[in-house]
């Protein structure tokens, strides 16, 4: 029987009824560097708590789902070692053999579910790679699966900005998975506020968004749904720039003949290169706005407005 190690916190909000958010635990040990890794996770659960909601961020230690790290072990993911990245294809093998693992989007969204959590804040989403079908290079993230048929809704600044955003829009709609706007009629392209491509629907604040949430969860069709935040304007950055760079380092990764799962972090290190760290302290940013903002949805879900 597979363990789980629930905070008290946040066993007693779920018992409760009370409002909580998942966080998952990959942008800490594989997506940032430290310690920006380890201030990005803290800031984050200070902004779910600042808005009323109890933070969960999940990972597996020793094997163990957890939900609510401490600070120490926080820290031990941010540092890195020997921490495997565990999506759903992942778990049998990091569970059975009591390895530590971060939880990646699609990771976190099943273990969220497994416990009753179905608000979840991140970055951005795996989407669909660049390239076509026989393209060495071609891929579809599991993120995308596992939308369609895991019942959590995840607030995201969109895809992430080095993916095909109309090709995973294309696989979106064919999951029927719900792609809401807040307070944008585009998608967000992670670190730039508008992509051009519209989405199928806009809320404009968190009262909105909560009676579209809860309207999901109603219909219990057993998939997901995107609520899409753009990243603050103050830390946006230029479309054009941001695509001059993904296009730079996707080519360097080709010609040093990087495939797979290694693509994603490589070229995103070699973005944050190429933009002198604006887009890490972009990526900070928007985490940091969308656990807020999946905060004030969750509190307003659960505290709907009288009529």
């Amino acid at each position: 029987m597979i363990e789980l190690d629930i905070a008290e916190e946040v066993r007693t909000a779920i018992a409760d009824g009370r409002p909580v958010v998942a966080l998952e635990s990959t942008v800490i040990a594989h997506g940032l560097p430290y310690p920006t890794n380890v201030e990005t996770a803290l800031a984050m659960e200070a902004a779910v708590r600042a808005a009323g909601a109890v933070p969960a961020t999940i990972a597996i230690l020793a094997g163990r789902p957890t939900y609510g790290l401490t600070a120490d072990d926080i820290e031990v993911l941010a540092k890195g070692g020997d921490v495997r990245k565990a999506s759903r294809r992942d778990m049998p093998l990091v569970l059975g053999t009591g390895a530590d693992a971060a939880t990646t989007v699609a990771g976190t969204m099943m273990l969220a579910q497994r416990v009753g959590i179905d608000v979840f804040a991140t970055g951005g989403i795996g989407g669909v790679h660049r390239g076509a079908p026989g393209d060495p290079q071609f891929d579809i993230s599991a993120d995308l699966t596992e939308l369609a048929r895991t019942p959590v809704c995840v607030i995201c600044a969109g895809a992430k900005a080095i993916l095909d955003l109309p090709a995973t829009l294309e696989v979106l709609e064919t999951q029927g998975v719900p792609v809401i706007g807040l307070g944008t009629d585009e998608l967000p392209a992670f670190y730039s506020r508008s992509s051009g491509l519209p989405v199928p629907g806009r809320v404009d604040d968190a009262a909105q968004a909560a009676e579209v949430l809860a309207a999901w969860r109603e219909l219990a069709d057993g998939n997901g749904m995107l609520i899409t935040v753009p990243v603050p304007a103050d830390s946006e950055l230029p479309a054009q720039e941001v695509e001059r760079a993904v296009m730079e380092a996707t080519r360097e990764a080709a010609s040093q003949g990087i495939s797979g799962a290694a693509v994603t972090p490589f070229v995103l290190d070699r973005v944050a290169v190429l933009t002198d760290g604006r887009s890490l302290r972009a990526n900070a940013a928007l985490l940091h706005n969308n656990a807020r903002a999946a905060a004030e949805i969750a509190v307003a879900a659960a505290h709907p407005v009288p009529e």
